[in-house]
């Protein structure tokens, strides 16, 4: 009877004690089994004859998995640093965006040909052509809106918004007319402005680029306050195409104040002071880009002021200076232009300050 472990006919004849006796000489350790090369046929070898029999497995694949993430991130990360140092040292840089234009302003005082009417807010408001004005930020409306070609309904009437919050704040807010702080307008004003913004404010000049009332209305504190805070306000806004970046906007409004001169709140002298009316109108050249939209500035280009009762040699620079209830122009003309001091420009205008200003008071019996 064959063993359990030979075969059923029993060992072979001529065998050597059959079993596993015969591969009992032949020992793979663990070395030998380490350095072996793992070979496999493929199929296209196997069926062409003129092909290598056999195929070497890659170093790649021999490698552990610990080394293969190690080489592989060693990789990434010199590839990585190569993307950053040729962006770094690329020799090509991205156009840099259009340079803000610095804001042009020019102030015509208005003078009076008599004497300048006095008396109560309402009734001065109300005997002149201010009496149909709104008060306030409701009258600086915004027209009816359509897209234009590169911009969106809704991106004209962000454009326009942000026009009429600046005209608010620098021509109605009671701050900014009575010597207050200027950061509110300084906030909507692009940063590229910045510096000439500062330095109108800080040292104003009559040059055509920085008049402190270019960029916004203000009256000396001093002298003149306001009678009422209800500032009259009337205009028009409107907006073009200034390329496919940038929108245009166009401002042109007319404000009337109650003003009276100044002194100590709540004494007889305030009580007793007649208040007046002074009018400014106010055209304004506003750009807005695209990225101006999303952080609420813009550039203001172009500033062009007529202002009235005023003496035609006022120095409209700083601040507004106007001719009071009963007081007189007392000069006969503008102020002198030199033009052999060419580092200054002071354009000499000045305008007659029309009739259809309030009228004076009925005379009581």
């Amino acid at each position: 009877m064959a063993g359990a472990g030979d075969p059923p006919e029993g060992t072979p004849e001529g065998a050597a004690g059959g079993g596993e006796d015969e591969y009992r000489s032949v020992v793979f350790d663990e070395s030998f089994v380490r350095a072996a090369r793992l070979q496999e046929y493929s199929a296209r070898e196997r069926m062409e004859d003129h092909a290598r029999a056999v195929r070497t497995r890659h170093a790649w694949a021999r490698l552990g998995g610990a080394r293969q993430a190690v080489l592989l991130a060693l990789l990434i990360v010199i590839a990585f640093g190569t993307a950053i140092y040729m962006g770094v040292r690329h020799p090509y840089r991205p156009p840099e965006p259009m340079a803000a234009e610095p804001l042009r302003s020019t102030v015509v005082p208005l003078a009076p040909t008599g004497a300048v009417p006095g008396g109560k807010p309402a009734d001065l408001f109300a005997r002149s052509p201010a009496a149909q004005y709104r008060v306030g930020a409701a009258g600086v409306n915004l027209p009816v809106v359509e897209r234009t070609e590169h911009f969106s309904d809704g991106q004209v009437v962000s454009a326009l918004t942000l026009a009429k919050d600046y005209i608010v704040r620098s021509s109605i807010d009671p701050a900014t007319l009575t010597g207050g702080s200027v950061r509110p307008v300084g906030l909507l004003v692009e940063p590229g402005q910045l510096d000439q913004f500062d330095r109108s404010l800080a040292h104003p000049a009559d040059d055509g680029r920085h008049a402190a009332t270019g960029w916004l209305l203000r009256f000396d504190p001093a002298r003149v306050e306001l009678a009422d805070p209800n500032v009259r306000v009337s205009g028009t806004l409107s907006a073009t195409e200034a390329g496919s970046d940038a929108l245009e906007i166009s401002a042109d409004f007319t404000f009337a104040y109650a003003v009276r001169p100044a002194a100590a709140k709540g004494s007889a002298a305030q009580q007793a002071a007649a208040a007046s009316l002074f009018t400014v109108r106010r055209e304004l050249r506003f750009r807005v880009g695209r990225d101006d939209l999303g952080e609420h500035r813009l550039e203001v280009l172009q500033s062009n002021l007529q202002a009235g009762p005023m003496s035609c040699s006022a120095d409209a620079a700083s601040a507004l200076r106007p001719l009071l209830a009963g007081q007189r122009a007392t000069d006969t003309g503008p102020q002198g232009t030199d033009p052999y001091a060419r580092d200054r420009s002071n354009t000499g205008l000045c305008g007659k300050l029309a009739t259809s200003r309030p009228s004076p008071a009925p005379a009581t019996r």
